[in-house]
This record gives C-alpha cells, sequence and structure tokens, in this order.
C-alpha cells in the first residue's frame, strides 16, 4: 500500500512537471510582486485617482494612476512614468519618489501595460500609446496641459517612453485607441532604456532573454525588432530627449544610449546624456539620483514650451 501511495505520488510529481514544461509556461512565468509598497505621498493641492482603466482587451484592463490638482486654476504639465522590469515584471505602484516634481507642480500618471506573460510585442507598446491617448482625451478633467506631458521610464520602461513619443503621430501601433490626431510630447527622459531590441536579443553583451521572451514567435524577424526599436523612429522633429545611463550597467548597454544621443545629435534634436561614471543598472547613489531629479527638471523647464 505504500508503494502504491509513493508510486502514486511520483507520477503526480511527474505529470505536474511535464505538463508545466510542454505548456511553455515555464518560460513565460514571472514572479508574482507581492511587496506591499507605500502609497505615493501627496503634497497639498494634489488628488490621486488611482486605477483609472485607460484601455482594454479581452482579458485585460489597462490601469493608470493620476496624481493631479483638481483644484488648480490653470492647465498643469504632466509626466507619463512607466515602470521597467524587462516587460516581463513590474508594477506601477513600485513607482513613488516625484516629490521634486510635484514641487515644480507636475502632475504624475503611472502606468501599467501588458507583461509579456498576458502578451508578446508589440503589446507593452500598444499600451502605452493608449495611456498618452486616453491622458490627452481627457485632459481637460485631469487639468493637463497637453502641449507640456513628458514621458518618462527607466529601463524596459525607457524604452516604451522612447516608443511612446518619438512614435508622434505614426498611429502603427494605436490599434486600440484610434481617434486622436496631431500627438506629440514636449519630452523624453529615458533612463538606461534599451533603444535597439534587435542588438539586445542578439548583441554581443547580452545578459538576459528578456529581449527575445518579448518578440515572442518574432525572435528571429529583423524587420520586426527593428520595428519596435527607438532608435529607428528619430528624425529632424522628435522631441527632445533626456537621458542617464551608467557606463557600468551589466544589464542594458551603456552603447544603447551613445548611439542614442549621438544620433539625436546628428539630426539636430535638443538632447541632454548623463553618463553616471560607474553607474550599474540604476543603483546609483541617492545624492546621485537627487542630482538626476534635478538636472530632469532644468532640462524640462529649459524647452521653449516651458518659458
Amino acid at each position: 500500500m505504500i508503494n502504491k501511495i509513493k508510486n502514486r505520488s511520483l507520477f503526480l510529481v511527474f505529470m505536474s512537471v511535464f505538463i508545466f514544461e510542454s505548456t511553455g509556461f515555464c518560460q513565460e512565468t514571472v514572479n508574482v510582486d507581492t511587496t506591499t509598497y507605500k502609497p505615493v505621498e501627496l503634497m497639498p493641492g494634489y488628488s490621486a485617482s488611482l486605477n483609472e482603466v485607460y484601455t482594454s482587451t479581452a482579458d485585460w484592463e489597462g490601469k493608470l494612476d493620476i496624481y493631479f490638482q483638481p483644484k488648480s486654476t490653470k492647465l498643469n504639465p504632466l509626466i507619463i512614468n512607466i515602470h521597467g522590469g524587462g516587460w516581463n515584471h513590474g508594477v506601477k505602484e513600485s513607482q513613488t519618489g516625484f516629490n521634486s516634481f510635484f514641487k515644480k507642480g507636475f502632475s504624475i500618471a503611472n502606468i501599467e501595460y501588458r507583461l509579456t506573460a498576458k502578451a508578446k510585442a508589440p503589446a507593452a507598446i500598444e499600451d502605452a500609446r493608449c495611456a498618452l491617448i486616453y491622458l490627452i482625451k481627457n485632459a481637460s478633467r485631469f487639468n493637463i496641459d497637453v502641449n507640456k506631458i513628458i514621458v518618462m521610464g527607466g529601463s524596459a520602461g525607457g524604452h516604451l517612453a522612447l516608443m511612446t513619443g518619438l512614435l508622434a503621430n505614426n498611429h502603427l501601433f494605436d490599434i486600440n485607441c484610434r481617434g486622436v490626431e496631431n500627438i506629440h510630447v514636449a519630452a523624453i527622459i529615458d533612463k538606461y532604456g534599451i533603444t535597439d531590441v534587435w542588438d539586445w536579443a542578439y548583441g554581443k553583451n547580452i545578459t538576459s532573454k528578456s529581449a527575445t521572451n518579448w518578440l515572442g514567435d518574432k525572435m528571429n524577424n529583423e524587420d520586426f525588432a527593428k520595428s519596435v526599436s527607438p532608435i529607428n523612429y528619430i528624425n529632424k522633429n522628435s522631441p527632445p530627449v533626456f537621458i542617464v545611463h551608467g557606463d557600468a550597467d551589466p544589464t542594458v548597454p551603456y552603447q544603447h544610449s551613445v548611439d542614442l544621443y549621438q544620433k539625436l545629435l546628428s539630426l539636430g534634436v535638443k538632447t541632454e546624456f548623463i553618463t553616471v561614471s560607474g553607474g550599474l543598472h540604476g543603483k546609483f547613489e541617492k545624492t546621485k539620483n537627487t542630482e538626476i531629479n534635478n538636472s530632469i527638471i532644468d532640462f524640462i523647464l529649459s524647452l521653449n514650451v516651458f518659458k
């Protein structure tokens, strides 16, 4: 009897492993974030509207949190913030350090998007674009100045910020949110973002499989990878871009930001590039982060639209 029980247990374990692996689930599983995050600390005059549904698919709702000034007598600038995580993990609630922006009167929209386990490329780009379009459509409700919208993100969030802003009025990835023309952002803040997806998938400095997992069945399609790579959308009319990257980044090659900066300069696009000497993948010292935030604000306020 005991042997039968042991044999049955082994059989169940075997079948569980077989099902787990044969479905490919083991490749797409992401760690569920069970961290309890502190809420964003608001300054006087600010209110929060949490979990606004900005788009939806058959089995998913895209949500954002927006922190804005409902009683403001003027329209306010907005920063759309996009979390990182290799397109395969991360939550909007992890993004909380906005006091320096609140002090300057900026509203903040924290967005989520479909991760790799839910949908492959270009789903995350489609969602980020939908968030931008939703906020433009609801600008009066949130006192948003549509001429002063900035898109910001780090790592994969940096990639999505770049794609969202650089696409401008190109509606290639706007299939879920039609109806807004003349889309233009005032600036893009790119923190150590992926700029060349093909290179990150197959280049000489690869440290993860995030890119090939995100590309999915298009993992060997170089043309498609180029279509989701920000470096290929820069032109002389691109919005200003602020870049920060550690030159010892072990995750996203520092060269991605170097190439981005050089192409922006060559086309006459306003840009600023801060290199963090010895900096890893966003793991900068507190004083350096403060310096970077101040530089970001100075860069934004130097733009003609803010003068």
